[in-house]
């Protein structure tokens, strides 16, 4: 299984996020028929997992936040909302930071 960057083949959902958010950065990404949106701000970290033909499984789930955060789905820092064909992930900036810091 593996992320492939499709970015530049959604320019249009790219920059209306980009211009509709408080995002500085937004890169999409592929799992085979699942999309993934990962967007960063100045206070969080975004990821959105959307399948429009079945659920999203766990183990995708897991993947995009090894791949994408370098975190499990066990992490405390985490905000997970599942919804049908749709699992959104945030993290707070300042937790990470803040990690990367005291290393």
């Amino acid at each position: 299984m593996k992320l492939i960057d499709v970015t530049n083949s959604y320019a249009v959902l790219v920059s209306k996020q980009l211009e509709n958010t408080d995002a500085n950065l937004v890169k999409v990404y592929s799992l085979g028929k699942t999309l993934v949106v990962h967007s960063i701000a100045d206070s969080h970290i975004e990821v959105v997992i959307v399948n429009k033909m079945r659920e999203v499984k766990d183990f995708e789930v897991e993947h995009v936040l090894n791949e994408i955060l370098e975190r499990g789905i066990d992490s405390d820092d985490l905000d997970i909302i599942r919804t049908k064909g749709v699992v959104e992930i945030s993290m707070p900036v300042a937790k990470k930071k803040k990690q990367a810091n005291e290393k």
